[in-house]
């Protein structure tokens, strides 16, 4: 069977990946503290909040 090949203007899984790659670059030699401070820095630079936190 062959599939569709359509070019969407937006693809959510190529822009998950790019995301997850570029992240697994910048803290693959990040010990666990250094870990939990990039992400606390990226978070206190977005408007998003963890779950169960208002």
């Amino acid at each position: 069977m062959e599939k569709n090949k359509t070019q969407k203007p937006f693809d959510a899984v190529v822009m998950m990946r790019e995301i997850r790659d570029q992240i697994s670059t910048e803290t693959q030699n990040m010990t666990f503290e250094e870990l939990k401070e990039y992400i606390s820095k990226k978070l206190g630079e977005s408007d998003l909040k963890l779950i169960g936190e208002e």
